[in-house]
């Protein structure tokens, strides 16, 4: 049995070419596959049958008049519409090699075009680079020919001073001038020469002590004379060179290398090479004080140059030293530069302040802020509108962050809302929430009516000059009486459009979502009428509305962008801190890549926790940020120093006199975000009176370390903790010092438990209690007691333990305690009214008779911070 047996074998359709596949698998088993393959046929018009001509020119395709010629199934229309398509695409394929012709033929042209001009710019340099090497060739030709005549005149003026020597006998040293001018002037004081043995006067031996020369002497001589002469010729006709014309005066031979780094030089100087750069005159920026090093930065001089500016100036200065700016201007001036003086706050201007053009400005959503008074219902309200459930993970069910989220409607409205804390504690973080927002919600309960923090969020919103819209909240709950809100509202200049006033209200219920929609296009309506635009298309720039610091994340604040894109990469300043956007997390928790106006995102990559309410701005370099932050911290720094400078002596000696009478409660506050410390460290310096009050050492955000026990430590205070913990190394270091640590997450508890300490440094109330009065009759002197007196009770009762006081004419003379009560010669408690008993005062003796004893008991009560 076959292979292909029951089995049709592998094709392609048409007529079949055979063929097999040998099929190869482990333990030596094939297996063989038949395969076949047809033809693709092709269709060619027959010459001379009607249509062929069309069908030539439609590149071979069946002819429409034979039908036989056809597909089967195709009908006419179908086929001149397949034809009408291969006819438009062999049009647009011919206009296609068109077009690329021509673009060939540009980019060629384009080509050439670059390659004339750079054969041009290089026939250019090389004859710019002939033109030099023929100039230095001429000075070098010129120098060359120069020092040859130099030393051709040192040679002969040695010669001829060395003939003249030879020719006259030696002179006294005054003579020497005349020898030399008979040497300039040869030919004017020539002379026969005398004859062997003889000289001008007459015989050798007439002149005694100078011995004549020999013949043969005066021979070598002259021969070596003309030897030089011709010497000098020869080199006269040659190329004359520095070391050979220093032979001749007896220089020495310069080396090798020498020659090689003077033919350098001379080549690098033909090129161009070694042509010192022209100086450049700069605009120096100059602040109030500048440091040398950094005045030589920016003149691009040398720092040992301004230094030595400086000396020649009287100033021994070195280069990490400050100058005014007057000097530096001197210097400046000194070097040739011109100095433009600046500010130390013109950093700022790299901070883009330019406004929008209306026609770049397009609509953006509006920031919708929550406000209203604690627990009506502003936060279940939001969750409604965004179908979520913040509120149970809210400790104590009360918002004490500001949150801020995007929602987008049913009708596809996006609207930008951000949530308040409405506790009394929180108040700067409302007045940051109307600062930034475009419309304020005023959440007011049915059931409660306009309650303090009500009142606060209206004036919030009027000093922010925001357009206001009443939600009227829990209209579910039995009780609840929207008129009674509308008329508490009028009290506040607050008139409802229910009551002919032009501000919108509206009744609704978180719980059962009832209004909401009305409130949703209330918001919508009034952001129609305020036609808020921005523009994307500029540096970003956002009010931070919190900022925490995160395990891991490091510091983080939450961004509400204003104007322009917020974009990752994006170089910013925000406040005291700088930093480069390393990631954008929106309010769903989802990492983005840009945020747009009105979009609220978390922004990590900062160099440190800003603080709320500080704003955000992008700049284009990291030198331009960090010096804004550094400027910003120093301004802070001196604002605080002048601010402490303030204060004379005597203000400072009346503070300590009057801090001496009031205890102070030390604490170490830390947060888990920026806006709640801030909130806490307001609230608790609100706590106390002029006998007490609560100090804040130190506030920060993030976990409590081992700085902030030892700081504790120290200052013997205990650690606030809201919504963070201590870790390990913190808790064990905290248990070893004594030092504690509590932890809250609501704010109602951290401050009642703040009040509670505090009232205990206050003093307790002494109160005194008149229990009666006693008149002394009679004054004895008893032995080993002293003056004692003889008294009637008239009042009340007296008793041992009771404080006293001497009366003399109604007033009090003296007050103390008794050190004895008797009655006849018994020590007694007490002694009721109209009895008789003897009294001694403890170290006062100064009694008499007629005096009153006041009879008092002293109550203390414990005091409390209200």
């Amino acid at each position: 049995m076959s292979d292909t047996d029951g089995k049709k074998p592998l094709g392609l359709g048409g007529a079949p070419r055979s063929g097999s596949v040998k099929q190869s698998f482990s333990h030596g088993r094939t297996h063989a596959v038949v395969v076949e393959t047809k033809r693709k046929r092709v269709v060619v018009p027959t010459p001379g049958k009607p249509g062929s001509g069309s069908g030539a020119a439609s590149g071979g395709a069946p002819n429409l008049g034979d039908p036989s010629k056809r597909p089967a199934g195709i009908s006419d229309a179908e086929m001149e519409r397949r034809l009408t398509a291969l006819r438009q695409a062999k049009a647009r394929e011919q206009e296609d090699a068109a077009k690329r012709a021509e673009e060939e033929r540009a980019r060629e042209e384009d080509r050439m075009r670059r390659r004339e001009e750079i054969e041009a710019k290089e026939r250019e340099d090389r004859a710019r680079e002939a033109a030099l090497r023929a100039k230095v060739e001429e000075e070098e030709r010129a120098r060359a020919e120069a020092a040859l005549e130099a030393a051709n005149r040192a040679e002969q003026r040695k010669a001829d001073i060395l003939g003249t020597q030879r020719r006259k006998p030696a002179a006294p040293e005054p003579a020497a001038p005349a020898a030399s001018t008979e040497a300039a002037a040869p030919a004017r004081n020539a002379r026969p020469a005398p004859a062997p043995g003889m000289d001008e006067r007459g015989p050798a031996s007439a002149k005694p002590g100078l011995p004549t020369p020999r013949k043969t002497d005066r021979e070598r001589e002259e021969r070596e004379r003309n030897a030089k002469a011709k010497g000098d010729e020869g080199r006269r006709s040659g190329k004359l060179t520095l070391s050979s014309a220093m032979d001749g005066e007896g220089g020495r031979t310069r080396s090798l290398a020498a020659m090689k780094r003077k033919q350098e030089k001379a080549r690098n100087k033909a090129m161009g090479f070694g042509n010192k750069p022209e100086k450049q005159f700069r605009d120096v920026q100059l602040p109030e004080v500048i440091v040398v090093s950094e005045l030589a930065n920016r003149m691009a001089e040398r720092g040992a140059d301004v230094v030595k500016s400086l000396m020649k100036m009287g100033m021994m200065v070195t280069l990490n030293q400050a100058i005014d700016a007057d000097t530096a201007e001197l210097v400046i001036e000194e070097f040739g530069h011109k100095a433009v003086r600046v500010s130390d706050s013109d950093v700022e201007q790299a901070i883009e302040t330019v406004a929008d053009a209306d026609e770049n400005r397009i609509t953006r959503p509006p920031i919708v802020t929550i406000m209203g008074h604690v627990d009506h219902g502003k936060t279940s309200l939001l969750d409604a509108i965004r179908k979520a459930n913040v509120v149970s993970g809210e400790a104590g069910g009360i918002t004490q962050h500001i949150g801020a989220y995007q929602v987008k409607t049913d009708k596809g409205q996006v609207l930008t809302f951000l949530d308040t804390p409405g506790h009394a504690a929180f108040t700067s973080m409302r007045a940051r929430g109307a600062n930034v927002t475009d419309i304020v919600v005023l959440v007011v309960a049915a059931d409660d009516a306009v309650m303090p923090q009500t009142v606060e969020a209206i004036a919030h919103a009027k000093a922010a000059k925001v357009p206001l819209i009443v939600a009227i909240n829990k209209m579910d709950k039995h009780g609840a009486d929207a008129t009674k809100v509308r008329t508490d509202l009028l009290q506040h200049e607050i008139v409802v459009e229910a009551m002919s006033g032009d501000v919108q209200d509206v009744e609704v219920s978180a719980k059962t979502g009832m209004g909401l929609d009305n409130l949703l296009e209330a918001i919508a309506l009034q952001a129609e009428i305020l036609e808020l635009k921005a523009n994307p298309n500029r540096s970003a720039a956002g009010a931070v509305i919190e900022a925490k610091l995160d395990v891991g994340r490091g510091p983080v604040a939450t961004v509400l962008v204003q104007n322009g894109t917020l974009r990752k990469g994006d170089i910013f300043v925000v406040g005291e801190q700088w930093g480069k956007v390393r990631a954008l997390i929106n309010s769903k928790g989802e990492t983005i890549a840009e945020a747009g106006p009105s979009v609220p995102v978390e922004v990590l990559g900062l160099s440190g926790t800003p603080s709320a309410g500080d704003t955000l701005n992008v700049v284009e370099t990291e030198a331009s940020a960090r010096e804004i932050a550094d400027y910003r911290i120093k301004a802070a720094k001196d604002k605080r120093a002048a601010a402490g400078a303030a204060t004379t002596l005597e203000q400072l000696m009346a503070k300590a006199k009057a801090d001496m009478d009031v205890a102070e409660l030390p604490v170490l506050v830390k947060a888990d975000v920026q806006g709640s410390a801030e909130a806490i460290v307001q609230a608790l310096e609100k706590v106390g009176n002029e006998e007490v009050r609560v100090r804040v050492l130190s506030s920060g955000v993030g976990a409590i370390t081992d700085t902030d026990v030892s700081l504790a430590e120290a200052s013997k205070c205990p650690i606030i903790g809201f919504n963070v913990r201590a870790n390990a190394s913190a808790r064990n270091s905290a248990h070893q010092k004594g030092v504690e640590i509590r932890y809250y997450s609501i704010i109602y508890d951290l401050v009642d438990d703040i009040k509670k300490a505090a009232s205990g440094l206050l003093k307790a109330e002494i109160r005194e209690t008149f229990i009666g009065y006693a008149q002394i009759k009679e004054v004895f002197k008893v032995t080993g007691v002293g003056m004692v007196a003889g008294c009637l009770v008239t009042e009340g009762v007296a008793r041992r333990s009771a404080g006293v006081r001497l009366l003399r004419d109604n007033v009090v003379i003296h007050e103390g305690t008794l050190k004895t009560l008797k009655r006849f010669k018994d020590e007694v408690k007490e002694v009721i009214s109209g009895q008789e008993c003897g009294m001694a005062f403890e170290r006062y003796e100064d009694i008499r008779a007629g005096d009153v004893i006041e009879i008092f008991e002293r109550e203390s009560i414990e005091r409390t911070l209200a």
